[in-house]
């Protein structure tokens, strides 16, 4: 059997006769920029997160960074991430010029850890980046407390967490704003780039809907800094489609989470991953752990993923090179064993496929063909 890591292509078959027409009606438009299928999604997944307002992007990176530069965030300051996420977090605090401070993740959530976070503050500090990584809430009440009683900016990195939910309340409104990516292979994907911000904040969405549009107040008045930030209207047309089963396929990540955790519980080898108790996790990813020591462990991990694709199983490492370990980032002065969670993760961790179009026959094969790779 074949097991891909995700398959797009069984999503769009399942969709193909209302996202065909969609698509059409933009072309037939030649609305590709903006326009009414964008200003429609906006307003749906607004709504959908129980937000005031939603801005369609050109991506989740440009989206990360548009939701810093529009408050403020600037060269000499320093911006808090954590270590343990994709590089577009960082991205959002280098290109409005500021410094990103990594943090450890918290070892069962893996989500930026709270107790770790005041350390890293400095005079300097704008700013906190919480990602809701892997499609679980970070903790957010706990991070709000920090920063306000250091008068910091708390925002949210959302790009792997539609509709997620932190103590009954959807990710997005937990901060002054919240980046998404709607990259393809995201709980909710466009058909190319596309992101979104979305905010409470009246006066933060004038300013992110001028910056969004180079800077402009109305045609050709360009009242602040601005980008290119805009979203295709194709994208929006997609998006519109598929907001639509969005639900439905977050019950479908959720119960083939459910299924790995009954058929892996009894292998010892293995740390399955935990939702907390306060959130509604939406499976972006599921990343097991391979037990081991630090001298083997990701030998181990690395043995197994090799066993799996051998076996026709797909599988992804989310992140095999933490960031203070990127060469990019080298001087900055950090350090291996700095962030021994983090690193740790990236050592042991192994993604398993997660679609929500998965059998029951397709999960029950990877969960096999592990306990046949433990067993021997």
């Amino acid at each position: 059997m074949q097991v891909p890591f995700l398959d797009l292509k069984i999503q769009y078959k399942s969709i193909k006769q209302e996202v065909d027409p969609a698509i059409q009606k933009v072309i037939d438009n030649t609305a590709f920029i903006l326009g009414e299928s964008v200003s429609n999604f906006e307003k749906a997944f607004a709504e959908a997160h129980n937000v005031k307002y939603c801005l369609g992007t050109s991506s989740g990176t440009d989206a990360n960074h548009l939701v810093l530069w529009s408050l403020g965030i600037k060269s000499g300051d320093e911006v808090i991430i954590p270590a343990n996420t994709f590089i577009a977090t960082a991205w959002g605090v280098t290109l409005c010029g500021a410094k990103p401070v990594f943090v450890d993740c918290h070892p069962e959530s893996y989500n930026l850890d709270p107790a770790k976070v005041e350390a890293a503050i400095t005079p300097k500090t704008k700013a906190i980046v919480a990602v809701h990584l892997y499609g679980q809430p970070a903790d957010m009440n706990k991070l709000q407390e920090i920063a306000d009683r250091h008068n910091l900016f708390l925002v949210e990195d959302a790009a792997q967490s539609h509709l997620a939910e932190y103590e009954s309340k959807k990710i997005g409104t937990l901060s002054s704003a919240s980046s998404f990516s709607f990259y393809p292979g995201k709980n909710l994907g466009a058909y190319g780039e596309a992101g979104a911000v979305v905010t409470n904040d009246d006066n933060l969405y004038n300013v992110l809907k001028m910056m969004r549009e180079h800077g402009q107040s109305k045609k050709y008045y360009h009242d602040t800094f601005g980008h290119n930030y805009r979203m295709e209207g194709i994208q929006g047309a997609v998006l519109g489609v598929k907001l639509k089963h969005l639900d439905k396929w977050t019950d479908g990540r959720r119960n083939a989470a459910a299924k790995y955790r009954e058929l892996l519980k009894d292998i010892e080898q293995i740390q399955l991953p935990k939702e907390m108790s306060n959130v509604k996790h939406v499976y972006h990813l599921f990343v097991i752990q391979v037990k081991g020591d630090e001298k083997n462990r990701e030998e181990e991990r690395n043995k197994l993923q090799q066993f799996l694709t051998e076996n026709g199983v797909a599988t992804g490492l989310h992140y095999a090179i933490p960031l203070h370990q990127q060469k990019c980032f080298q001087d900055l002065g950090y350090k291996k064993g700095d962030f021994p969670v983090t690193e740790q993760l990236a050592e042991s961790g192994l993604s398993l496929p997660m679609f929500p179009e998965l059998t029951y026959e397709q999960i029950s094969y990877v969960t096999d063909k592990i306990k046949e790779y433990f067993t021997k």
